[in-house]
């Protein structure tokens, strides 16, 4: 058994994990899915990256959780990387899912294709309160092509705007990167969003910054937590274990 603590993707929140945290509590596994600051419900948009880590960081310690397997999905990926220069003693592995292994110095966006990075510039440009939206046809044939049509809608109405900061924040992960704990990567195979680009994508080019780490492989879009979280809940099994 284990204690896994899920971390989501922008326009995300925790309650987005049920389903497949129901399928790892169904394995034994004790889940927490905490919400992201920035990422609440009428949240204030103009929070900072480090604003959207402190919740998780305080969530972690106001619950005394140790030994966690820590996992963080897409930007969650970003998070999870400050989250653990905090609280490294409390950290059994770190999971990757499709997620974004920050360089030293650099912002997410830096790490996007830039057509997708002068996107999401301009929707939070066009809408003016800090925070971006993903538009309909982007989630539909990018993030979750893999979902029958009255899915891919009912997921998109559950999502929030996002606080554009959070991605353009440079990061400062020196700390991160000498730390030694345990890594595994979780890369689903149809996965579409940093693939405009060759040069672009999830495995490898994120992945092997991670130094040694485990590799576990699934087929499904960006978005499996609403496609197939059992699978991902599978996944997620392999890639925690010890």
């Amino acid at each position: 058994m284990a204690t896994f603590v899920l971390i989501h993707g922008a326009w995300h929140y925790g309650e987005l994990w049920h389903d497949t945290a129901e399928a790892l509590r169904a394995k034994g596994h004790v889940v927490h899915h905490p919400t992201i600051g920035g990422n609440e419900a009428d949240a204030d948009l103009r929070t900072t990256h480090a604003q959207a880590c402190a919740p998780i960081i305080d969530y972690i310690v106001a619950n005394d959780l140790r030994d966690v397997v820590l996992l963080g999905h897409s930007y969650g990926g970003t998070v999870i990387s400050k989250v653990a220069e905090v609280t490294a003693d409390r950290i059994k592995r770190l999971i990757y899912w499709n997620a974004f292994v920050v360089q030293d110095g650099n912002c997410l966006l830096d790490e996007c294709p830039p057509p997708l990075a002068q996107a999401l510039e301009k929707l939070a440009a066009d809408r003016g309160d800090g925070g971006c939206v993903l538009p309909f046809p982007i989630w539909r044939e990018v993030f979750i092509q893999d979902a029958p049509l009255e899915l891919a809608e009912q997921a998109y109405a559950r999502l929030r705007p996002h606080p554009i900061a959070t991605f353009t924040d440079k990061l400062d992960l020196s700390r991160f990167y000498s730390l030694d704990i345990p890594k595994s990567y979780i890369n689903c195979t149809e996965d579409m969003t940093l693939t405009q680009l060759p040069e672009f994508g999830w495995h490898p080019r994120m992945s092997h910054r991670l130094g040694m780490f485990r590799l576990v492989q699934m087929p499904g879009s960006h978005e499996v937590m609403f496609t197939d979280p059992v699978g991902l809940a599978d996944a997620i099994d392999r890639a925690g274990r010890d």
